[in-house]
């Protein structure tokens, strides 16, 4: 779909020897100067990640969690589950003692051990050139010396004055003189600076183990926490091999559960039951359809996944493609019908990916869920603390409860999408419960609509939130009727959906061509 260069809209980034996209400039160019100081692209996506972790605090920080997938020509697939795990004394009959029938996003419960720090190590480890001590250097940098807030992150951080006003550690480390920062003020984070100064000297253990891992265990424990200093230093992440669905001669590769990848996968079988590309791209039509398949593909994610040792039914079975045609033959192109809801999307995360001259491509994803987490800050160290247990569930019966040493249903997934076994594109969405959906609509977007990278990031999103259908103010009016008429309540988005970041692999020209999200601060750089 070639670009009308007459309206608003920026042009997807080429370049032939590396590339990184990023939600914020500062990152990506942090990207770009480790793969010209001689790191490659797992380098530059962790050293990114860290940025992210000091420049977009809202959404991400080592008190948060990692997933990341790489491939590199000729090899398999490669992928890391950095997700932490519930304490070993939790447990739903605790919460439901306690009177409790939910964790809660702003409970203590909801604290997860964060899995970031020892997963970049393990990534670095396994793929990387540079230690972590090399990886953490910009980041700290920008926390000991300061930088500017950028406009979407400002705009984020208004909305927690209050709730950060309420912890002490947070109204400590996260406002200024009672105030979240404005746009273009310059801000430093002394007490995070000299806590990754003391990671970077001692290695990923000094996190887990010692002052830090006391500091955070001290400050869960005065409000309740089931969390204690052995979970902490017990605390591994996971290699996984990826899971995936062929769409239309693209092979999409998802990480396995406890992730809700599989929730894409899912709609993307759906969907290609039906003539997608015969619709008009921004269509009432398009968009119906995609939301009945999502409401399907989301029920099933609440139902099933979990922890996978404790799921009931197997994830090949979940994928199955008759499964998916019975699901299919649901769908009522004339209407809504009723299904079940999906958890209404309230968070934020950071995605970024980068692509090397040797072509390795990382899909890197880091997360404190909502935004501020839990909104509890260690006052000694500044780590701000997440949230990830708040999509666990508290029954008995559910394979996803709350439970000792489990870890939750996790939000947060890279993605890749194949061609006869090289990579053709890496790609997120940040946003939560959303991603999957982001997932499915860039998928669509250019394989069925023919929308270069940047075209398919920009395009106008639509979610659902309980019984809620939510489009973007980018939607057009007649679109919205014709929703309208097949029975989807509208009610406007209050933010955008979701940031994505992509760079497709073009093999036969040598050359590759990012697109970064325009709802978001940031840039795809190449050179």
């Amino acid at each position: 779909m070639p670009r009308d260069f007459q309206l608003p809209g920026r042009s997807p980034v080429i370049a032939r020897e590396a590339m990184a996209a990023s939600s914020h400039p500062l990152a990506t160019m942090t990207a770009i100067d480790t793969m010209r100081a001689g790191g490659n692209a797992v380098d530059a996506a962790v050293a990114a990640a860290a940025v992210l972790g000091v420049i977009e605090p809202q959404s991400t920080g080592i008190g948060g969690d990692c997933f990341c997938m790489i491939s590199q020509p000729g090899k398999p697939v490669w992928g890391y589950n950095g997700c932490g795990r519930a304490g070993a004394k939790a447990s739903t009959e605790a919460l439901l003692a306690q009177g409790l029938n939910a964790v809660g996003m702003t409970s203590v419960h909801a604290v997860t051990v964060p899995g970031a720090i020892e997963a970049w190590d393990v990534i670095l480890k396994a793929h990387g050139r540079f230690g972590l001590d090399r990886a953490l250097a910009p980041a700290i940098r920008f926390a000991e010396d300061g930088f500017p807030v950028a406009s979407r992150i400002a705009f984020e951080w208004a909305k927690h004055q209050a709730r950060l006003a309420a912890d002490p550690g947070s109204n400590r480390h996260f406002l200024f003189g009672g105030r979240t920062p404005a746009e273009g003020d310059v801000i430093k984070f002394p007490a995070l600076a000299a806590t990754m100064k003391t990671i970077a000297a001692k290695g990923w253990r000094a996190f887990y183990e010692g002052e830090i891992a006391q500091d955070m265990v001290k400050t869960l424990a005065a409000r309740g926490s089931f969390l204690a200093e052995e979970d902490f230093a017990g605390h591994r992440g996971e290699v996984v091999i990826p899971i995936s669905a062929n769409y239309r001669g693209l092979d999409i590769l998802e990480l396995p559960p406890n992730g809700q990848g599989l929730t894409a996968l899912v709609m993307l079988n759906i969907l290609e039951n039906f003539d997608m590309a015969g619709l008009d791209p921004l269509g009432p039509e398009r968009f119906h359809i995609v939301l009945e398949a999502a409401r399907m593909a989301y029920a099933i994610r609440d139902t099933h996944i979990a922890e996978p040792a404790y799921m009931r039914v197997e994830v090949p079975a979940l994928l199955d493609k008759k499964f998916a045609k019975t699901l299919a033959s649901k769908i009522d192109r004339s209407r809504r019908v009723a299904l079940p809801a999906a958890p209404t999307p309230d968070s934020d995360t950071v995605y970024l990916t980068v692509v090397d001259r040797d072509r390795m491509a990382v899909s890197f994803i880091n997360s404190l869920y909502s935004n501020f987490g839990v909104g509890i800050c260690t006052e000694k160290t500044g780590i701000m603390l997440n949230n990830r247990g708040g999509c666990f569930v508290v029954d008995p019966k559910h394979p996803n409860t709350f439970g000792s040493g489990k870890r939750p249903m996790h939000t947060i997934i890279p993605a890749h999408a194949m061609r006869n076994g090289r990579c053709e594109m890496t790609f997120g969405v940040m946003g939560s419960h959303f991603q999957p959906m982001g997932h499915v609509q860039i998928v669509l977007n250019m394989l069925d609509y023919g929308m270069d990278v940047q075209q398919a990031i920009d395009a106008p999103r639509i979610f659902f939130g309980g019984d809620d259908t939510i489009p973007e103010h980018g939607i057009a009016p007649a679109t919205l009727e014709g929703l309208r008429a097949k029975g989807h309540k509208l009610v406007t988005a209050p933010s955008p959906w979701g940031g994505g970041q992509a760079i497709v692999i073009d093999w036969e020209r040598g050359v590759l061509i990012g697109g970064s999200e325009p709802r978001k601060d940031g840039s795809a750089i190449g050179y």
